[in-house]
């Protein structure tokens, strides 16, 4: 499968990803208080704009299926995991982001660049890897994590069958647009999945140091 392909080529990227002391350290219940509220603050507003890129991909899809997916894929970004941080927002004492941190932009912005300028499929291959690598970390994690782990509502969201089955039609629509594909398409879409992968890497390491920006 193509989709295949594509985990194989992030596999080096995703085990440096188990890696990294935010994801150790939230498996354990030990992370610090300070970095996880970063991290809500910034997840909160890039999930305005995946929001957005997923909207986007959905409008330019060539199916009709496709298009409700990226619909429905849109207001589950907002309105489910908006949710989730909004429960951590109230029970940690947290606000809104004064500000995007470089990374969170960074990501944010090669999101909606690619949803508008590339193709569907290259689109769906840089939307992925935000609905893949949660599921396998959320999963990871869950089978580490005690019962009175404080993070334990957001591990069991990304391990739970609801985003599961979220990330299968993902996968699903991704496999198909492989499918047709040119070999200069597929050859993008690999390239822009990794790109995302490392993203995603990057976002959990400069929430864990609470990135700012220089002045």
């Amino acid at each position: 499968m193509y989709t295949d392909t594509l985990w194989n080529d992030i596999a080096p990227i995703y085990e440096k990803t188990l890696e990294l002391p935010f994801l150790r350290e939230l498996a354990s219940g030990k992370l610090a208080l300070e970095p996880f509220q970063f991290y809500l603050q910034q997840d909160a507003v890039y999930l305005e704009d995946f929001a957005r890129a997923l909207a986007i991909t959905g409008a330019r899809a060539a199916s009709p299926s496709n298009l409700l997916r990226f619909v429905e894929f849109a207001r589950g970004a907002i309105v489910t995991e908006r949710a989730l941080h909004e429960s951590f927002f109230q029970r940690y004492g947290v606000g809104p982001a004064e500000e995007r941190s470089p990374t969170c932009s960074h990501y944010t912005n090669f999101l909606l660049s690619v949803a508008t300028t590339r193709s569907e499929a290259e689109s769906m291959a840089a939307l992925l890897p935000c609905f893949w690598i949660y599921r396998e970390v959320g999963r990871t994690i869950y089978e580490q994590a005690a019962d009175d782990n404080p993070y334990r509502e957001w591990i069991d969201t990304y391990a739970g069958e609801e985003f599961a089955a979220s990330v299968d039609d993902a996968l699903a629509a991704t496999e198909d647009a492989a499918n047709s594909a040119s070999p200069e398409e597929w050859r993008q879409m690999r390239r822009l999945f990794v790109l995302s992968s490392r993203l995603e890497y990057m976002f959990w390491e400069s929430a864990y140091r609470r990135e700012q920006w220089m002045p």
